[in-house]
């Protein structure tokens, strides 16, 4: 059973940057796809970014240029660098695989981006 940890999460004025890191508890490293999604109140939570096993990504059109997954296979981690941060961007950041599994969404970490 894997168990996926989020953190880095924090407030940060518009034009700033994060690091989001994700934990696994179990190995990942088989996995191919992660993910990073967001969830904002009132909103579907939606995919941001994912990354292949062998390091390709694809990002929602609306934090191209902005923002960048990777990977660490061997320490099961899983990391969002998230720069020129706008409000937008404010929710709830989660890790998952894609597509996701229920049973693996976490607690996320709160990302407030303020204008």
């Amino acid at each position: 059973q894997v168990q996926l940890v989020e953190s880095g999460g924090g407030l940060v004025q518009s034009g700033g940057s994060l690091r989001l890191s994700c934990a696994a508890s179990g190995s990942v490293s088989n996995v191919v796809h992660m993910a990073w999604y967001r969830q904002s109140p009132g909103l579907e939570r939606e995919l941001v970014a994912d990354i292949t096993k062998g390091g390709l990504t694809r990002y929602v059109d609306s934090v191209k240029g902005r923002f960048t997954i990777s990977r660490d296979n061997a320490k099961n981690s899983v990391y969002l660098q998230m720069n020129s941060l706008k409000p937008e961007d404010t929710a709830s950041y989660y890790c998952n695989t894609s597509p996701p599994r229920v049973e693996y969404w976490g607690q996320g970490t709160q990302v407030t981006v303020s204008s």
